[in-house]
């Protein structure tokens, strides 16, 4: 008989080289046995690292997870750009270049703040309903258009080969790897295109803390409850209370003692030591904006 898991969670997964984000959050849905399964943000097939999956109503965290920033550990190539801006594609341009370290920590210091940036045509982006890679795959043109994005920190931690070099990157949600070489290479007045990309950190989660898919397979992992990745205060009600907020029911924040001096905000509501979700004070009210039972 399959174990069923109706509880809300959030599993950290040491995504590897070669397996997709999609492949990989099927491998925990069935280790776990979870009704439903999704991820906080997407890594490429050939990307590797934290990919935090969900489980049941934590699903529905995808919103508040969307735009937390994020770490990576990549290695760049200078000298030639390919037309997926990795290792995976076809070199379509070349420029041979001999490029120092000295040049890349000064350029690297030219790309902190925000920015607008042009995705890869060979993404997953959608555009007007469209997967852009799928798109290109066809032969079709992608209207792709830049997005602002932020770059906190560009450190080169050492040269690898002749104009490659390692990178420690924290950024905002939405950046692309592959285009920021690409763009760095142009600071380098060159070509460049990222060799390998491992993420470390998504938000407040750290690869340190992940699973591999073997050890997930084997049963070997921990399953993350939802109200103990939520940074927002906690309210306790009685259980009348909390199954009217369940059934729909906005309460009077002024009749409830555990609410009345609350500042309107969000707030982990708990009802009989159970978690319920995320409620929502405010003119007054409280009600339960996100269900996570």
């Amino acid at each position: 008989m399959e174990k069923t898991y109706t509880q809300s969670g959030i599993v950290l997964v040491h995504k590897p080289v070669g397996v997709s984000s999609n492949t990989a959050v099927n491998i925990v849905k069935r280790a776990v046995g979870a009704k439903k399964a999704g991820h906080l943000g997407t890594l490429d097939l050939e990307g590797e690292g934290l990919l935090p999956v969900t489980l049941n109503g934590a699903t529905k965290l995808f919103d508040m997870f969307l735009h937390k920033n994020k770490t990576y550990i990549s290695e760049f190539v200078f000298g030639f750009e390919t037309d997926t801006l990795d290792m995976a594609g076809k070199v379509v341009k070349e420029s041979p270049c001999d490029i120092s370290i000295e040049d890349v920590t000064k350029a690297c210091g030219q790309m902190i703040g925000k920015m607008s940036q042009m995705p890869p045509i060979y993404s997953a982006k959608k555009v007007g309903g469209k997967v852009a890679y799928k798109e290109a795959l066809k032969g079709n043109d992608v209207p792709l258009r830049p997005k602002e994005i932020e770059i906190f920190d560009l450190n080169v931690l050492e040269k690898t080969a002749k104009n490659t070099f390692k990178f420690e990157i924290s950024c905002s949600s939405g950046t692309y790897i592959r285009s920021l070489a690409r763009d760095l290479a142009v600071k380098l007045g060159t070509l460049g295109t990222m060799k390998n990309i491992l993420r470390t950190r998504c938000g407040s989660f750290s690869l340190d803390d992940a699973f591999t898919l073997d050890e997930i397979r084997q049963g070997n992992f921990k399953i993350l409850p939802c109200e103990s990745v939520l940074e927002f205060e906690r309210i306790d009600l009685p259980k009348v209370l909390g199954e009217k907020l369940l059934n729909g029911v906005i309460l009077e924040a002024a009749a409830v003692a555990e609410v009345a001096t609350k500042a309107d905000g969000r707030y982990k509501i708990f009802s009989d030591q159970q978690f319920l979700g995320i409620g929502e004070k405010c003119g007054g009210k409280l009600k339960l904006s996100l269900r996570l039972i």
